[in-house]
């Protein structure tokens, strides 16, 4: 039996536990009351963002318009140095506080033009059809509308602010408001260089995602800062990109001279101070992987000689190509430029366009103004040199709103290169190689006229007027298996079921016909190996047993390279 406490200890106990129990209230009270405090600080956050989501967040991007206001002053007042400068406002609308704040860096004026369609879709600037016949414009393309710059008097920066529309990480943009912003601001820098003597610009665009590098190059980046970048435009290329008018809708004329005052507004752009007088221009292909291709390299620079070209002759090859091979192909015209060949992050192990972006390598050709890239699978019939003229990037075009990237041209800069090596992760290409790839990248390109990179599909419709069809064309693309890997006798595509749309003899001969052009050094480097021939032979003997009606099976071959 435990012995009971005295009193007074009775007493000291039940103080102490009286204490004990109202320090643990007020630990409790003080801890249920910061969880409430923290609650309505969550909750009144919340609600504050909900009223400024509501209200368009005015107060914040004023702030960051402040921001922008304190830089460009900065720029402005060490550029232009006190003197009294004009600026032209673009997509910046009168009452807002933008601007007012713009006033406090010169005399503005605000560009008003009307809105393009929200009804217009991106395919329809790039129409299935076109005038082919090369004229300057095509009834039919959509209009995107551009001020009256007429209006407007001399400027000396244009300050624009950029939508970004619909931007993902695996598509390209296509956003019709960008592309006209940027068209607007475009056309009043050329109209106000050509008006000022072709005296220096400055264009300011605001905005997260920046101007269309397709129209603004990259290389008249002067700065960037948050959400402004400043650009000093040259000009002389500038005035290409302005003259694509609605991209694609139209056919780019050959003949078109850029320098001519009709069709052009009436500015007549050879009196610019600095024209390029004596442009650098190359053509260029690439060989990667393997020497599958290097014959049809030899016999391309071949075609491009016969046509009394000017221009230089440039081969990209990496370490696949061996030297034996690299004697011959500097003997027929190439110049050679080592390279290390690139893998598209997106394709398979054996995917046979795995290293296909090797092609961008031809961005780092900056010893050249312009080049036209050629897939080593072409021939040219007839002198493309005028081309050149043309703007980065001009191409014909494949399918639906995309080009073909087998001949186009492109103009060498190293920050194009740098960034489509940073884009080549996220752009998702559909097809797996670099032709997906650079219609992501440059959504808004320059239609060449199919002539200048004629698909050898040949449609059943088309097949009694072949001879007359490639009197006409400029080159001829080789889909399908390559001349240098059949029998000379007959285009080999006709035994083999899935290939036979790019069927055409006529094609087939005059690309031996080049061929033949050739020293006999040279033409052995087109020999037929063993791997190809036994897969000829299989197929003739599928076609034979298949007994398929056009009977180019029962052709008795002569051709001098097959293995007896």
């Amino acid at each position: 039996m435990g012995s009971k406490l005295s009193t007074p200890k009775r007493k000291l106990f039940s103080i102490f536990i009286l204490l004990f129990l109202s320090f643990s209230l007020v630990l409790l009270l003080a801890s249920t009351f910061r969880l409430i405090r923290n609650q309505s600080t969550v909750i009144a956050r919340q609600v504050q963002n909900v009223i400024i989501s509501q209200e368009i967040p005015h107060r914040i991007i004023y702030s960051s318009r402040r921001r922008n206001g304190r830089f460009l002053s900065d720029f402005i007042a060490k550029e232009f140095k006190g003197k009294e400068i004009y600026i032209g406002l673009v997509n910046i609308h009168e009452g807002e506080d933008e601007a007012n704040e713009w006033e406090e860096l010169g005399e503005t004026s605000l560009v008003h033009f009307k809105r393009v369609s929200r009804g217009l879709k991106w395919q329809e600037l790039f129409p299935l059809w076109v005038d082919e016949e090369e004229k300057w414009r095509t009834p039919n393309c959509s209009e995107i509308p551009m001020p009256k710059f007429e209006d407007y008097g001399e400027f000396d920066v244009v300050i624009a602010r950029v939508p970004c529309g619909i931007e993902g990480e695996k598509k390209g943009n296509r956003d019709l408001y960008r592309l006209q912003v940027n068209l607007v601001v475009a056309n009043l820098v050329m109209k106000n260089g050509y008006k000022n003597g072709d005296q220096s610009m400055f264009v300011v665009f605001i905005g997260s995602c920046g101007p269309m590098w397709e129209i603004f190059r990259c290389d008249d980046l002067l700065r960037h800062e948050g959400e402004v970048w400043i650009y000093k435009p040259d000009l002389r290329r500038l005035k290409h990109n302005v003259f694509m008018l609605n991209g694609a809708c139209q056919s780019s004329a050959p003949h078109m001279r850029l320098d001519a005052g009709e069709g052009n507004n009436g500015y007549n752009f050879s009196e610019l101070h600095n024209p390029i007088d004596q442009p650098r221009e190359a053509y260029v292909t690439v060989l990667h992987s393997s020497e599958d291709y290097v014959c049809g390299a030899i016999v391309l620079a071949q075609s491009i000689a016969k046509t009394n070209s000017t221009k230089d002759l440039v081969l990209l090859a990496d370490n696949s190509i061996s030297e034996r091979s690299r004697r011959a192909l500097k003997a027929v015209g190439w110049k050679i430029k080592p390279i290390e060949r690139i893998e598209s992050p997106h394709a398979s192990k054996n995917a046979y366009n795995r290293w296909n972006y090797s092609k961008l390598r031809i961005w780092q050709l900056i010893e050249y103004d312009k080049v036209i890239f050629v897939d080593s699978d072409l021939i040219v019939l007839k002198n493309i040199d005028k081309f050149f003229k043309h703007p980065q990037l001009s191409a014909v075009k494949d399918s639906n709103i995309f080009f073909n990237s087998g001949i186009m041209l492109i103009e060498p800069s190293n920050c194009i290169f740098d960034t489509l090596m940073e884009k080549r992760y996220t752009l998702l290409s559909y097809n797996g190689g670099d032709q997906g790839f650079l219609n992501e990248a440059f959504t808004w390109w320059n239609r060449w006229p199919a002539k200048l990179n004629y698909f050898k599909m040949i449609h059943q419709e088309e097949k009694m007027r072949q001879d007359k069809i490639f009197e006409s064309v400029y080159t001829i693309h080789y889909f399908g298996i390559k001349p240098w890997m059949c029998y000379r006798d007959y285009d080999c595509n006709w035994d083999t079921i899935d290939r036979r749309k790019y069927v055409s003899d006529t094609a087939h001969k005059l690309w031996w016909q080049v061929h033949d052009g050739m020293p006999k050094r040279l033409q052995k480097f087109c020999d037929l190996s063993v791997k190809n021939e036994l897969r000829i032979k299989k197929f003739r003997e599928l076609a034979m047993n298949a007994s398929l009606p056009d009977e180019h099976w029962k052709i008795k071959v002569k051709d001098p390279r097959q293995h007896v």
